[in-house]
């Protein structure tokens, strides 16, 4: 056995250990941190199968951006979610059956998938043995229809966001410079005339 093996085992233990921690403790701040310790071990894994592109961007958009937002998140609102951990064992045995299946299907696509052959391919045309070019090749010729389309349904879902989230205050007062310079004197000036001293003390007794 050799370092890189040696390595494999270890990260895979600690990828283990985290994410069962992720859905066994009991405190939701805990969970987060055992779910960030587990996304950088499977990093590592990724960059041991030479997956660079994969393991970067692992940790900059989830461990670096989605991760603090969870954990943020968590801290506000001081969830107690003790009621939704009820019956976890006993659901268990269906959930660890539903994650072998979707790991064995991840290990079916990747393995007889397109990826290997646009890694050759890519590989004889420019002599490189990087992912990245192989990334590069399935998104900019198999995948540049679908990528396009995502990219509109993200789109739209940030707007759809923001327009149900958009709310007018009404404690809020707001300056229109149009209706400012449009104003004259007699709209914004009321004269009033007051009686002086002596005139109202004469009113006075004589009502």
């Amino acid at each position: 056995m050799n370092a890189e093996h040696l390595l494999f085992w270890i990260f895979s233990a600690i990828l283990l250990v985290a994410a069962f921690r992720v859905v066994t403790a009991r405190n939701p701040v805990h969970a987060v941190l055992f779910l960030v310790l587990a996304f950088f071990s499977t990093s590592c894994l990724w960059m041991l199968l030479r997956a660079e592109f994969l393991a970067l961007a692992l940790v900059l958009v989830y461990v670096g951006a989605v991760m603090v937002l969870f954990l943020f998140v968590v801290m506000m609102l001081d969830i107690n979610i003790d009621r939704l951990r009820q019956g976890f064992w006993r659901h268990f045995p269906l959930g660890a059956l539903v994650g072998v299946l979707i790991a064995l299907q991840l290990w079916a696509v990747l393995s007889h998938g397109p990826w290997q052959a646009a890694f050759a391919a890519g590989t004889a045309a420019n002599g490189a043995t990087s992912n990245i070019t192989a990334l590069g090749l399935l998104t900019f010729s198999d995948y540049a229809y679908p990528l396009q389309v995502a990219g509109v349904i993200l789109l739209v879902a940030i707007v759809a966001a923001i327009a149900l989230t958009l709310r007018r205050r009404k404690d809020t007062k707001q300056q229109r410079p149009s209706e400012q310079v449009r104003v004259r004197r007699n709209e914004r000036v009321r004269m009033v005339a007051i009686a002086n001293d002596a005139e109202g003390r004469q009113d006075a007794r004589q009502g």
